[in-house]
């Protein structure tokens, strides 16, 4: 596999993995406060964070910076999908906060052909 070909995505923990489209240091910030969620969560816990907890915190996250003064809202828009107890799951986070629940979406330049594929 070229290294080089899979630059926009994160693994978040053993079971999430994420991809953005938009500002690439928006969506590092926002994949290091995600793997601290996931840390805090397991600390406290002693279980691996569901896949829907894991999105709605970090939509709060987005929608906080959103509304906030003095900060700039992210310019990125993130696909999170994972597996749990649940099944797979497929979420999209907005730069204004909202999160969706898909089967299958995309994101990005030419994300309206590929939803049309899809």
């Amino acid at each position: 596999m070229d290294e080089t070909s899979y630059y926009k995505t994160q693994i978040l923990c053993n079971h999430i993995g994420a991809v953005y489209s938009g500002l690439g240091p928006d969506f590092r910030l926002l994949s290091q406060k995600a793997r601290k969620l996931v840390q805090n969560y397991f600390v406290k816990y002693y279980e691996p964070v569901g896949v829907p907890t894991l999105c709605r915190e970090t939509s709060e996250l987005v929608q906080e910076k959103t509304q906030a003064g003095g900060y700039r809202p992210f310019g990125v828009s993130v696909l999170i999908a994972g597996y749990d107890e649940d099944g797979p799951h497929l979420t999209q986070i907005d730069p204004s906060g909202a999160y969706y629940n898909w089967k299958a979406t995309a994101i990005g330049k030419n994300s309206k052909n590929a939803k049309i594929f899809l």
